[in-house]
């Protein structure tokens, strides 16, 4: 088999784990690799991935910055259906896995490998989600998952593989990480190790990226966001790019205490598992993309996307962004955004981001039919009728009972 394979990318990191897999991936399969590191926002310094992939032997390194077309192409959309898994999670690590896989099969057909490789285990959800990206986008490449493959399934092996191989190892990373992490510009994740008893609380360690919510201010921010189409656009009046809004109110919501989330989840393999995530800009964004539909979408076309949303969430969870069924639903999506525009006011507190005023060019709400006084455009006996019509049914159906 490693015969077969004469060059491959792999999704490279830098860390420990992927800089032993690099060496294995030479070692056994005696094969050309080539490394790409995306930046998505993980807010770490990657130009030592470069020089540590050097230091390996490698000779094409890719590098990218991709945090532009990572929430402008992929967190936007996901937004516009008010996204969530299981009633709480935000997809902040399944929206990463199909641009990281579609950067790597482009990468491929530049440099000609036939091969792709990941560092994911044989045990999560990112396993299939890279895979049912490679293969959609390319069936025919050949996939390396090395986790599957070796026997170095304890860090002491892989400290171990690294020692004899001159792999450089931190300080910090000859003992047992506490924790997994994953992070990108969307939220940080951390699972495993200390975390894996869903009874024991999360310490105050694990958190990175919001304060408390009891030691957030004691007097709430407001904040304005205007959208167009169902994205945001500008933030207090200040147009701003994607990655640059999903910035500021990353710092924004963090500053208040917005965005935590303990959750035992069931995972696409079956077994469940329990994260602690930090989602601090997107719990905004799903708060006040939810109040500028309230006034801007119809209320047969919002209970329709409310439907369909768990069934596009699992497909996102499950690794299937890029199947026909997940663009047929996209489509659908977007095309009930056309005047989902209009301003949000959002009132961050104590950990809380809640809509307290929304306002559209193409609002629904009528405060002549809402009102309670007095109105030339609404007749209250109309609803007798209406009432016995959709009475009617029940009542057959209660004379069938008697």
């Amino acid at each position: 088999m490693s015969q077969d394979i004469k060059k491959v990318v792999l999704a490279y990191s830098g860390g420990l784990d992927t800089s032993v897999i690099l060496k294995w991936l030479q070692t056994t399969y005696n094969c050309e690799v080539v490394t790409f590191t995306a930046d998505l926002g993980q807010g770490e310094e990657l130009e030592p991935a470069r020089a540590k992939a050097e230091m390996l032997g490698i000779k094409d390194i890719f590098i990218e910055d991709l945090r532009e077309e990572f929430v402008r192409d992929f967190v936007f959309p996901m937004f516009r259906a008010n996204a969530v898994y299981e009633g709480q999670y935000l997809l902040g690590t399944s929206i990463a896995r199909p641009l990281i896989s579609k950067r790597q099969i482009e990468i491929a057909r530049e440099v000609g490998a036939d091969a792709v490789a990941h560092g994911a285990t044989g045990k999560g959800n990112d396993q299939v989600r890279f895979e049912l990206g490679y293969y959609a986008l390319n069936p025919d490449i050949k996939v390396i998952a090395p986790w599957r493959e070796w026997d170095l399934n304890s860090r002491t092996k892989l400290i171990d593989f690294a020692e004899k191989n001159q792999i450089p190892i931190p300080k910090d990373k000859r003992g047992e990480a506490p924790f997994s992490v994953d992070a990108n510009l969307l939220h940080i994740s951390a699972e495993g190790k200390a975390l894996e008893d869903p009874w024991e609380e999360a310490g105050e360690y694990v958190y990175t990226r919001s304060v408390a919510p009891e030691d957030a201010p004691n007097t709430p921010t407001y904040i304005e966001i205007e959208y167009e189409k169902g994205d945001p656009v500008a933030l207090d009046g200040k147009r701003l790019s994607p990655a640059d809004m999903l910035t500021a109110l990353n710092k924004l919501a963090g500053d208040n205490g917005i965005g935590r989330l303990d959750l035992v989840e069931g995972r696409f393999v079956g077994m469940k598992s329990r994260g602690i995530y930090e989602t601090p800009g997107g719990t905004i964004m799903l708060e006040a993309h939810r109040g500028i539909e309230q006034i801007t979408l119809d209320r047969g076309a919002m209970h329709l996307k409310d439907d369909i949303m768990p069934r596009y969430a699992e497909l996102i969870y499950n690794g299937l962004w890029f199947s026909p069924e997940r663009d047929m639903l996209q489509a659908l999506i977007d095309k009930s955004q056309e005047k989902v525009a209009g301003t949000v006011r959002l009132k961050l507190y104590k950990g809380r981001a809640s809509v307290v005023g929304r306002k559209s060019p193409y609002s629904l709400y009528s405060m002549e039919h809402v009102t309670f006084e007095e109105d030339t455009v609404y007749d209250q006996r109309d609803a007798e009728g209406f009432i016995k019509l959709n009475a009617l049914r029940l009542r057959l159906l209660h004379r069938q009972k008697s």
